[in-house]
């Protein structure tokens, strides 16, 4: 869940499942007093999914992702229950968006970035005037996502970051899908998979 000054926001790749997870959310959300404008998916696989259906029906916010990763959001439905989700709803997307398109919601715009490697038609955020970047699954702190689920491949994740996200500023602050947050900087720096010092 992120927002600004003007109480209206977005929520990026709501996992929440269990009644616990889902209260916990909603609880912050009105506690806050946020108006949830968008929903967005940096990718589909099913731990970025679970919520979309409950996060959108409760705030009826469109729910927005790259148009490549329509048919990993609707193959989440074949597989849920394999995984301990026979709970799972499907959530049709309203709107694809791509590295050409904007985010704004509040004071806030965000750049959307093309990345795929981790899953085809991954996308991650970028705000400029606050430096901050919300990467998903393709970088991590001191690691990357994994290319061994359909659809991932290793040269194309790891040119996706030496190209699209190495590009940026150091200082850039990234939320990452999983674990701690990092900088561009560090990573480019100390990451064992794709720092910089590898290419020479």
């Amino acid at each position: 869940m992120v927002f600004d000054e003007t109480s209206e926001g977005v929520i990026i790749d709501p996992g929440c499942y269990s009644r616990e997870e889902k209260q916990e959310l909603s609880s912050f959300i009105e506690n806050q007093g946020i108006k949830v404008k968008f929903i967005l998916n940096t990718h589909c696989h099913i731990d970025h999914v679970l919520g979309n259906n409950y996060v959108k029906e409760k705030y009826k916010a469109p729910l927005l992702l790259n148009k490549i990763e329509d048919a990993q959001l609707r193959a989440v439905k074949n597989y849920a229950s394999v995984y301990g989700f026979e709970g799972y709803r499907e959530a049709e997307p309203d709107q694809f968006i791509d590295e050409k398109d904007t985010i704004t919601f509040g004071n806030a715009k965000w750049n959307t970035l093309f990345l795929p490697g981790h899953s085809p038609g991954h996308i991650g955020f970028y705000d400029a005037k606050e430096k901050i970047l919300f990467s998903g699954d393709v970088l991590f702190q001191h690691s990357i996502g994994r290319t061994d689920l359909p659809g991932g491949n290793f040269d194309t994740l790891i040119k996706s970051i030496h190209q699209n996200l190495f590009s940026l500023p150091d200082e850039v602050v990234v939320y990452c899908g999983h674990g701690a947050a990092t900088t561009i900087g560090e990573e480019k720096i100390s990451n064992p998979f794709c720092a910089l010092s590898l290419l020479r």
